[in-house]
């Protein structure tokens, strides 16, 4: 059996979190020529190029960006090992793994994290983002405890997994006030043409909203697509259109970004879920955060 040499993997490590040959070795300590020479050796055990030149600048290749994933989880377990070893027994912080989809909106992920923030146990909190069928291969390979999606995990992904529905939520349409103010009048009719800023066509909350245009004979127009919520909503707050926020959070989302309301509609709904690789979850926080979903976030829902 082949042996994992750590001692190269960490070179690797700083280089890419470093962004380079010479600032990693002002932070080891060593020459240049030392931690080019590890770097080799570690790409011939894995008999792939782990790094690729553009310019000046090392790129790290789709082999390097799978073992500096798994270089990131070896570390962080050793710093956790060294903060164990060295606290009482028992005093170390409980380690929760998330994985979040792309289209997992922002607010309500800080609204489920809640549960874990406040359990009486410390917890160390690590949310991880991603396309849902690659958080779903770490999930199976235990390198996280529960995804989180606006989709279920589909039996296409060829993997053992089971959804839990945590809720659902209506769409509320907002915009910047003077904005919100004329698309109110004659809502709907009025997003006919309308400037709009909305998620990105792989989206379920994208999917619901094209079935509802369609049903409503209305198109907009639009001129912003984004699979990051947070960012489609800065760009509808500069006052480019409207835009699109799940009305369970939308209270928070109005007020941060200085949005107001349009209309709320509830037929036209997103879904939310927690995938785990078992039918029971038996993380506690992992617990604690479902249940504080189905409880109080999507209570009514």
């Amino acid at each position: 059996m082949e042996w994992l040499n750590f001692h190269h993997l960490r070179y690797f490590w700083m280089v890419a979190r470093k962004g380079g040959v010479r600032r990693a070795a002002e932070e080891l300590h060593v020459s240049q020529p030392s931690i080019s020479a590890q770097l080799h050796l570690l790409e011939e055990s894995f008999g792939q190029k782990l790094f690729r030149r553009s310019g000046r600048i090392l790129v790290l290749t789709d082999a390097g960006q799978l073992v500096l994933s798994y270089a990131d989880e070896i570390f962080s377990a050793g710093r956790e090992l060294m903060n164990a070893v060295k606290q009482r027994p028992g005093k170390h912080p409980m380690r929760l793994n998330i994985g979040l989809t792309d289209a997992f909106p922002k607010l309500i992920t800080f609204e489920i994290l809640r549960a874990a923030f406040r359990s009486d146990e410390a917890i160390h909190v690590v949310c991880r983002e991603g396309e849902i069928g690659l958080l779903v291969n770490q999930l199976q390979a235990h390198r996280l405890d529960i995804v989180l999606a606006d989709e279920p995990a589909s039996s296409a992904l060829k993997a053992k997994t089971f959804n839990h529905r945590l809720g659902r939520s209506g769409i509320t349409f907002c915009a910047v006030p003077a904005v919100a103010a004329k698309l109110r009048r004659n809502f709907p009719r009025s997003l006919d043409g309308a400037p709009a800023l909305l998620p990105t066509t792989n989206m379920g909350m994208r999917m619901a909203l094209e079935a509802w245009f369609d049903k409503k004979g209305i198109r907009p127009r639009l001129v912003g697509e984004f699979e990051d919520s947070a960012l489609m909503e800065v760009c509808s707050a500069g006052g480019r259109g409207f835009t699109v926020v799940h009305t369970v959070i939308d209270r928070a989302a109005l007020k941060h970004y200085n949005l107001r309301v349009i209309a709320k509609v509830e037929e036209c709904r997103g879904e939310f879920y927690a995938i785990t690789a078992e039918r029971l979850l038996k993380h506690p926080a992992a617990i604690a955060i479902t249940q504080h979903a189905y409880t109080n976030l999507f209570a009514s829902r």
